[in-house]
């Protein structure tokens, strides 16, 4: 397949490296200004992969529009709106769109899905690319699973068939709705994971991860998906890469800011969890640890007063 990577950043260069490692024709564009790709163009690495001659890097965007049948974007969810509106300038007849990010948006609640739709026709086919797993650790050859899924079932099928490898097992996504909120909200719990690490709190990541799906999975029904993506690998199954792993931006995240320290990566839960407490009062649901870590990061509350809370709660049964 003709392939171009919108997006150089650790995912987006690290699925350039993949796809053209099983084989497909890749094109990876990045900013003209952007370090990842003035690294990529100058050494044609990174912090962790070589990549190829056969891969095409390049900051022209109508070149790596007309270069693919299918485009990936992976850039930052809240960027996603604004840089549709330049990428619709081009023909995108016949294209097909993944998008393999993680997010919802912060004005809006929309998820990334309706936000292409803002800018396509019905029969521009797009889907989404989530689940498990650090650039990191498969640039090592340690192995996960995945999911794709798409309202599109043949695009979806033809992706996972094209896309497997013994790399990365793809599952067939059933419930678009419930895989792209569980996906993005699974980062707002990496935040309070990464909140327990600094207040030397981690035992208590057993009952944030069983109380943190189960809100989600309340929040995804109420939405019109099923409630039982949330225990799938779009949030459950992610919840080792997001919850415990050093390379965790969300974690880490959660972690520097109880020790009043300044993270500077983007860490891509901090606008979804905004995103998060707006559907909850949408559609009335209860998300005690979304409000938590949104107090948290943006009324001044700490991190130790609004998860002391969480515990001192009103009694409730379990299920």
């Amino acid at each position: 397949m003709n392939i171009s990577l919108l997006g150089c950043g650790r995912w987006g260069s690290f699925i350039g490296w993949y796809l053209d490692k099983i084989g497909h024709n890749v094109t990876i564009w990045g900013l003209p200004d952007a370090p990842q790709l003035i690294e990529l163009k100058t050494t044609r690495k990174n912090n962790m992969l070589t990549f190829r001659d056969s891969i095409n890097i390049t900051d022209h965007l109508e070149q790596a529009v007309n270069h693919a049948q299918t485009l990936i974007i992976s850039i930052s969810s809240q960027a996603l709106r604004s840089f549709l509106g330049t990428l619709s300038k081009y023909n995108l007849a016949g294209k097909r769109i993944v998008l393999c990010m993680k997010g919802i948006e912060v004005n809006t609640g929309k998820r990334l899905t309706q936000i292409v739709e803002d800018f396509i026709d019905e029969k521009t086919q797009v889907g989404i690319w989530v689940g498990p797993g650090h650039p990191q650790d498969f640039s090592k050859g340690i192995p996960n699973c995945m999911v794709i899924d798409s309202r599109h079932e043949d695009f979806k099928n033809d992706l996972i068939k094209e896309f497997s490898s013994e790399l990365i097992r793809f599952y067939v996504g059933k419930d678009l709705v419930g895989n792209e909120i569980g996906a993005a909200a699974k980062n707002t719990i990496g935040i309070a994971a990464g909140m327990l690490d600094g207040l030397n709190l981690s035992s208590l990541k057993g009952a944030l991860m069983s109380r943190g799906t189960r809100e989600i999975s309340r929040l995804i029904k109420a939405m019109g998906g099923n409630e039982l993506s949330a225990y799938g690998l779009c949030h459950l199954g992610d919840y080792e890469a997001t919850l415990f792993s050093q390379y965790s931006h969300n974690r880490r995240f959660g972690e520097m800011l109880v020790k009043g320290e300044k993270f500077s990566l983007l860490a891509e839960g901090v606008d979804t969890t905004k995103a998060l407490v707006y559907l909850g009062e949408k559609y009335r649901v209860d998300l005690p640890i979304c409000n938590t870590v949104n107090n948290v990061i943006n009324k001044n509350i700490t991190a130790k007063d609004g998860l002391s809370e969480l515990f001192i709660r009103s009694i409730k049964e379990e299920f």
